[in-house]
């Protein structure tokens, strides 16, 4: 708080003033992120044709934005509270608020698959969403750990060849 402070040439007081709390103002920077850097990953998932690309879509999102020259490695909603002291549970649990959309907006994207029948009736919809957020989450991480964007974008690679047994496409 000291380095954003003293970044911005304003005192305690005045931070405090601006934004509430502490708690507050990372909530406000969540959801500028989320408007911002993280946008492209969701949004990746309304323009593909079918639910399989349209997931496609999402993963090489999320790895166009994580390994975009001069961003930190990582995402901050992925990342950000996992482990946190106690009188931090309120920001730990609006991150997982916020982490659990990932896997709903997969979820109706899968669902708007199988009424358009390019994804079978019978198909696990819940366990692929749950995957693919597994997947996109995992990128993330990687991401942080400085992994490669061509090993990410082959991480994608993989996840999508296991589309076909996954959904019970086995056409």
């Amino acid at each position: 708080m000291a380095d954003l402070r003293a970044a911005l040439g304003i005192t305690q007081a005045s931070l405090y003033a601006a934004f509430g709390s502490k708690e507050q103002l990372f909530r406000e920077a969540v959801d500028l992120y989320r408007r911002t850097a993280n946008s492209s990953t969701v949004q990746a998932l309304a323009t593909g044709r079918t639910a399989r690309e349209a997931v496609q879509t999402m993963l090489q999102a999320a790895v166009d934005a994580l390994s975009a020259p001069g961003t930190p490695g990582g995402c901050l909603i992925v990342l950000g509270a996992t482990n946190c002291a106690p009188e931090n549970r309120a920001v730990q649990e609006y991150l997982l608020s916020v982490r659990r959309q990932i896997p709903e907006a997969i979820l109706g994207r899968l669902l708007k698959g199988q009424r358009d029948g390019d994804l079978q009736k019978a198909a696990p919809i819940s366990a692929l969403a749950s995957y693919y957020a597994t997947v996109l989450h995992g990128l993330a991480l990687q991401s942080r750990d400085r992994v490669s964007r061509k090993v990410l974008t082959h991480v994608v690679k993989i996840a999508m060849a296991s589309w076909p047994q996954l959904s019970g496409d086995m056409t």
